[in-house]
């Protein structure tokens, strides 16, 4: 490489430019994505962009790539996909904390190969909150693990993070700018890094397995989480244990009787749900009669419920045979509701109220004045202030409110959910994974079928799909892009790599640069997040591989991989995700991530030099 190339005023410009962002971003006097679209305006301004590609990045594979994920993500969540992996992963956990956390962090950090690592941490965060409300395991001990294997299975695929997706860009990009006689740069495919990654989040789980106990801290009850529902639910008014099916058989003294009757019965367990024939609802009135093969969805523990139905002649069901859709947290679960001195429920019963035939609402329990009722409770007049303890479909709830007879206290899904969709958006899903697998149809056009599908079956509406995207993120990466062209054009990327290959040791292996690069890397995003250090560094990679003969394309990779390689600071909306609900602090990030990010380092190096 000429290391003798002179300064000019566009390289200036350029440096001027990287050096700006990075101030702002360290002090964050202005958002990020005000930041990149000066940024852009300044390259504009300037002409160290033509006017005709200034805005290319907003058309950009990259961006598409990144709209793409975020509304498939959303209509997973939307079908309630998570919790049903939560359910799954407390039954293969079986109580033991460090195999929960495992499979936790396990299952999170492959997901994260296809959805964000920024909606993949917050799809996790309720899921690792249903976790922790079922098993005790505190939130500090999970959200950590979780959080490293979501940042380390972004790296299984070209579209797990934002670096990886903004790579394939910048490297067509630098073949405007490579010198003659050098082959030019072809985009990675969309399973290119995933021995790499599968190494990364194999070192992730082991490192929290074996070493977790030293390095994660227990919190105590004062720590912040999210809403425990259960627990809290359990702890307040004596409402525990989970949701079973039970069928009345022929002999069961139940056939003929009504709900509200049975409801009557000693060691009756919560009835919360009634198939007869092909109906199924939630909250079944009082006057629906019980009959032959009929199905009783009732919440308590399971060794009460077996005893109730020995004694009634009715089967249990080893799992939610029936109601599964129905019982989904996604669509229904438990909420206070307080009754206002307004309220046109005072004075009334629950059953001269109808609550669940108007409203499809179960009553479950009252507090009034700090004592909890919860016998015969459908009888008994409400008054001003009582907190009513309800079980319901979210929609049926919402719906319900709107009459401001009550006022709902508990934070719940407003929107419309869609469990009965979940096989539908999986199938999409598969789909569109499969089409990006293929190398004859770009990973964009793949992504955005998915999208198409979603949209035209129902699982979203362009509404929600809108609502999925970050524009912030969106403008963000748009906007830089410009950024990483304009330092391979300049030139400013040549003069800083020749300068730098002038200052190192005769001789240098390339492994070792790639090392000093990824360190350098993973501070810079430290300071000017992973998308900005990705658009400025990689033409700096590529310039220093052309230096000393190396593999253009593998420093390219060790720096995008190294931006993401950050665990203690807030600069990767991951970590910045966990640390309020986990209580964590600054020490607890660099005692547990500090370690992590030197095995990172390591295992990228030694697996990019391995595969190129």
């Amino acid at each position: 490489m000429d290391t003798t190339l002179v300064l000019t005023n566009d390289m200036l410009w350029v440096l001027g430019l990287v050096a700006f962002a990075m101030a702002m971003f360290l002090f964050e006097r202005i958002r990020a994505d005000v930041v990149s679209l000066v940024v852009l305006v300044v390259l504009g301004l300037t002409g160290l962009v033509a006017p005709e590609d200034l805005f290319g990045g907003f058309s950009s594979d990259a961006v598409i790539n990144v709209i793409a994920t975020m509304i498939l993500g959303a209509g997973l969540d939307r079908t309630g996909a998570l919790n049903r992996l939560a359910g799954w992963l407390l039954r293969r956990a079986h109580g033991i904390e460090r195999r929960l956390v495992l499979l936790a962090s396990a299952v999170a950090g492959l997901n994260s190969a296809i959805i964000p690592n920024t909606s993949a941490t917050a799809l996790y965060l309720p899921v690792a909150s249903r976790l922790t409300a079922r098993t005790g395991v505190s939130l500090s001990r999970l959200l950590m693990p979780m959080s490293a294997a979501i940042i380390m299975g972004g790296c299984l695929t070209m579209v797990g993070n934002s670096p990886l997706i903004l790579l394939n860009d910048l490297l067509v990009s630098a073949n405007a700018s490579m010198p003659s006689g050098a082959a030019s740069l072809a985009p990675l495919k969309m399973f290119a890094p995933l021995p790499i990654g599968l190494a990364l989040l194999a070192t992730s789980l082991a490192y929290f397995h074996f070493f977790g106990q030293r390095v994660l801290r227990e919190s105590g009850d004062e720590a912040v989480t999210p809403a425990r529902t259960q627990s809290y639910f359990a702890r307040t008014y004596g409402i525990e244990g989970d949701i079973h099916e039970l069928t009345v058989t022929a002999d069961s003294p139940l056939v003929g009787m009504s709900v509200g009757d049975a409801e009557a019965l000693v060691d009756m367990p919560l009835l919360l749900a009634l198939r007869t024939g092909e109906e199924s609802r939630l909250a079944p009135p009082a006057d629906t009669r019980i009959w032959v093969g009929s199905v009783l969805g009732v919440m308590g523990r399971r060794e009460d419920i077996v005893d109730f139905a020995q004694k009634n002649f009715l089967r249990v069901s080893s799992r939610l045979r029936v109601f599964g859709d129905l019982f989904n947290p996604a669509r229904a679960g438990i909420s206070e509701a307080v009754i206002p001195p307004t309220s046109n429920f005072i004075g009334k019963s629950q059953s001269q109220l109808r609550l669940r035939k108007q409203f499809g609402l179960s009553l479950l329990a009252i507090n009034r004045d700090g004592k909890v009722l919860r016998e015969d409770v459908r009888n008994v007049p409400l008054q001003a202030g009582d907190m009513l303890v309800l079980h319901s479909i979210w929609t049926d709830l919402a719906e319900a409110a709107r009459s401001r007879d009550f006022v709902v206290v508990t934070d719940y899904p407003k929107d419309e959910q869609r469990p009965h969709k979940f096989k539908i958006a999986m199938a999409i899903f598969a789909l569109s994974m499969l089409l990006a697998l293929s190398s004859r149809i770009p990973t964009s056009i793949a992504l955005m079928t998915g999208v198409a599908g979603m949209l035209v079956t129902g699982v979203l509406k362009i509404d929600e799909a809108y609502a999925a995207i970050s524009w912030k993120t969106v403008f963000l990466i748009a906007c830089l892009i410009p950024l990483g062209w304009a330092m391979d054009s300049s030139g400013a990327a040549a003069w800083v790599a020749g300068h730098s290959i002038e200052r190192l040791p005769q001789g240098m292996p390339p492994w070792l640069i790639e090392i000093a690069l990824a360190l350098f890397t993973t501070a810079f995003s430290m300071v000017i997040s992973h998308v900005g250090a990705t658009i400025v560094l990689v033409p700096l990679a590529i310039n220093l591989a052309l230096a000393v003969n190396g593999n253009p394309t593998a420093f390219a990779l060790v720096v995008a991989l190294s931006a993401s390689n950050n665990f203690v600071t807030a600069s990767n909306p991951s970590v910045s995700m966990i640390t309020g609900p986990a209580g964590y602090s600054v020490r607890d990030m660099w005692r547990s991530g500090g370690p992590l990010t030197l095995l990172y380092t390591g295992v990228i190096v030694a697996m990019v030099n391995l595969l190129y």
